[in-house]
């Protein structure tokens, strides 16, 4: 089994929304993808704590595969692909881990 482990800092406006916006969009993006990618396995999305430091990444996702195929798979599906053209206006940092579980 493969995870994925993603975190991006947004900015703090772009595309003439706040952050705040953009990640509350981005959040419900990430949710509905299990929905239309039936091979995720498992997966969540979370937002740093107001009250967390703000250097911290802004949100999370994390999204388990059976294999790194479907993972592959995952990185050029459409419905992948219309958030990563949403996320890369709104954000200002990406990091990203995949690995064996």
């Amino acid at each position: 089994m493969i995870r994925h482990i993603v975190m991006f800092k947004f900015k703090e406006e772009a595309e003439g929304r706040s952050k705040k916006e953009n990640i509350d969009i981005a959040k419900k993006m990430f949710m509905e993808l299990k929905n239309e990618i039936t091979y995720i396995f498992k997966d969540e999305v979370k937002i740093n704590s107001e009250e967390a430091d703000s250097s911290n990444y802004d949100l999370i996702y994390i999204a388990d595969f059976n294999n790194i195929e479907e993972l592959n798979k995952y990185s050029v599906h459409p419905e992948h692909l219309k958030l990563v053209s949403f996320i890369k206006n709104v954000r200002e940092e990406r990091a990203c881990i995949d690995f064996e579980i």
